[in-house]
């Protein structure tokens, strides 16, 4: 398989990585930069599991080449942290009982700060709007649709 040199800034670092041409951003972020926080749940891009944001934008890894997003940046669940202090979301998320297996929990974090930035007032329907396309198993999605609008009314 052919590979080329790629340049993504990963979590707010520069990272050059030899890739091959057909691999998916879900594989590289996690076998090559072992981020673990990207899951991958369907591998057909209906559950949501493996949402990143690139250029602040949801975007789904197990069905994006990695060689489309180089250049770009990539904000993984592990870059919503600053240092041990975790993002409000998460912190919501914890306070809100909004995760039990924790799988879709990354990408609907990600899913969700990226509407707080685009609507830091979002009624419960524009969350369940946001989130369309996340797949939970275990919480029935009210509580995360509760820890969206805590985090968005700056409670926890």
């Amino acid at each position: 398989m052919r590979r080329i040199v790629c340049t993504f800034v990963v979590n707010g670092v520069t990272r050059e990585l030899l890739v091959e041409t057909n691999a998916l951003l879900s594989e590289v972020l996690q076998d090559d930069l072992g981020l673990k926080g990207v899951h991958v749940g369907c591998g057909t891009g209906d559950c949501g599991a493996c949402t990143v944001l690139v250029d602040g934008l949801p975007v789904l890894s197990c069905s994006t080449l990695a060689v489309t997003v180089r250049g770009k940046e990539i904000t993984t669940v592990e870059g919503m942290a600053n240092g041990t202090k975790l993002h409000p979301l998460q912190e919501s998320f914890i306070e809100h009982g909004a995760l039990q297996c924790g799988y879709c929990t990354p990408g609907m974090l990600l899913a969700s700060k990226r509407l707080l930035e685009i609507n830091p007032s979002p009624s419960r329907q524009d969350i369940k709007d946001a989130l369309a396309g996340h797949l939970c198993r275990c919480t029935g999605y009210n509580k995360i649709v509760d820890a969206v609008m805590a985090a968005a009314e700056g409670e926890e």
